[in-house]
């Protein structure tokens, strides 16, 4: 999930969440006559999102309604979320396997797709949104989640995969821009064993996932730093050519680079 109109905050995650939780990011809204509509593209990341919006949150093109507290998994095809009025939503961006130590279900089925996690039984999540709804303190709302999570890492004590974490951070460190046999110089798995537990940590393949952060350093470049010609940023950002580099930024985004950009600057 990412949108260039979602603030980073400057929150320090608890020591016992730093291998859970990338970042804390928040926006807002309180103009009375507001409607807002979230572009969010793949970005490689699960998150837990908190929101307080009178008439709530949609998830388009499905015309999903969202609830107030959800854990969403990989982002893969272009979506939006769309309100009304006044809004403030929190939320936690999770490490990519995060999502399967919180839940304990398979990654895969949550790719796209929103879990309300009010309808957990195995922590009381009702008693987090009640206080979460009680309080208007942005720290304290970040601090019952935080709690919220270590709550539902406990309840599934699932062991973190040390060879694939490895391989998620040399991905992300290479911005995508690597081979998954140069990737697997690194690490002491065959290749068949490594996108099996690959895929059963993240959800996606290998290859998707550093398709996507490959996907996300280009738009970050793109939206970030000054450049002559668009190719540029493609070539940067590891594309073969042009149309490589537009093909993919518009399955992710639904638009050119040049017309994102034009959307942007206009």
């Amino acid at each position: 999930m990412y949108s260039g109109g979602i603030e980073k905050i400057d929150f320090i995650v608890p020591k016992d969440l730093e291998p859970y939780i990338n970042c804390i990011m928040l926006k807002e809204n309180q103009h009375p006559e507001a409607h807002t509509n979230i572009p969010l593209f793949a970005d490689g990341y699960p998150g837990i999102m908190f929101s307080q919006s009178e008439n709530g949150f949609h998830l388009l093109p499905k015309g999903k309604k969202l609830s107030e507290l959800f854990l969403y998994g990989q982002t893969i095809d272009p979506v939006s979320l769309d309100t009304k009025g006044p809004f403030r939503f929190v939320v936690f961006q999770l490490y990519p396997f995060a999502s399967k130590y919180l839940l304990g279900v398979d990654p895969k089925e949550l790719n796209d797709e929103c879990y309300d996690l009010l309808q957990l039984k195995e922590v009381d999540v009702m008693s987090f949104h009640k206080v979460l709804r009680d309080t208007d303190e942005l720290e304290k709302q970040v601090t019952i989640l935080s709690d919220l999570i270590v709550a539902l890492i406990n309840a599934q004590k699932v062991s973190p995969d040390d060879q694939i974490q490895k391989g998620i951070e040399l991905i992300l460190k290479q911005s995508g821009q690597l081979t998954i046999k140069s990737l697997l110089r690194e690490l002491p798995l065959s290749e068949r064993t490594f996108e099996r537990r690959f895929m059963a940590e993240v959800g996606l393949s290998p290859k998707q996932f550093a398709k996507i952060v490959q996907f996300q350093s280009s738009l970050h470049s793109l939206s970030n730093t000054s450049f002559n010609k668009l190719i540029d940023i493609g070539l940067d950002s590891g594309f073969a050519d042009q149309s490589h580099f537009t093909r993919v930024f518009k399955q992710y985004t639904g638009q050119t680079p040049s017309y994102y950009l034009s959307q942007m600057t206009g």
